[in-house]
């Protein structure tokens, strides 16, 4: 288990992870968004992203990548980032449009719709991961970039809480596929479901092809 940082050291670590926003607003660059996704690897639903702005260091105790964090710490955080963030937006989308255009494409096209709807046109994106195209700012990608850079740490909690929210909410509406509690990934119990009850409404139907293949 690692080991519980005091406060001191938990901001430290919170304000080196503005390290690449530091650099930025050096060079005269204040308005940086930071973008990230979730919901890429699931059979089901739609593709979120997030993109937040921050007006200068804001430390948010507890601020790391999405993925390791409690859902009750995310969803703490959810708040917290949406009530000190300077500006924040969320985009989704859905499953048909990911059988269209592919899943890298409709992660693209989320990333961007993300940053368009920001309240505020940010000078420079922050972006996770190793690819992105058609950003309408000056941009980079950082590998892990949701465990390096603070902006993109608060955008992957709260893409990562908005579409668990959306895909709990969908698991009333098909209960038989347990979509609140793997939240659409292709675990076991997914995969036996959609076996025995057939694809529903909002699976990706190219995400399929392997599993229903197999069975004919």
């Amino acid at each position: 288990m690692p080991k519980k940082l005091t406060k001191e050291e938990e901001t430290a670590r919170v304000l080196n992870m503005y390290s690449r926003e530091r650099e930025l607003r050096n060079d005269g660059i204040s308005v940086i968004a930071g973008v990230d996704e979730a919901g890429r690897g699931p059979l089901a639903g739609a593709v979120f992203a997030a993109a937040v702005v921050f007006d200068g260091d804001e430390v948010i105790l507890g601020l790391n990548d999405s993925k390791k964090l409690s859902e009750k710490r995310r969803e703490e955080l959810y708040d917290i980032i949406c009530e000190k963030a300077a500006a924040y937006a969320v985009f989704s989308v859905d499953e048909k449009r990911i059988d269209d255009i592919n899943i890298l494409n409709a992660t693209f096209e989320a990333m961007r719709g993300a940053v368009s709807a920001l309240a505020v046109t940010p000078q420079y994106a922050l972006i996770d991961g190793n690819r992105i195209s058609g950003m309408s700012v000056s941009c980079e990608t950082i590998v892990k970039g949701d465990a390096k850079s603070a902006s993109i740490a608060a955008a992957s909690i709260l893409a990562k809480v908005s579409r668990d929210r959306y895909i709990c909410a969908l698991a009333e509406k098909y209960p038989e596929y347990g979509f609140g509690k793997h939240k659409g990934y292709g675990t076991k119990e997914h995969i036996e479901a959609i076996l025995k009850y057939g694809p529903c409404e909002i699976h990706r139907k190219t995400f399929l092809k392997k599993i229903l293949g197999e069975q004919k």
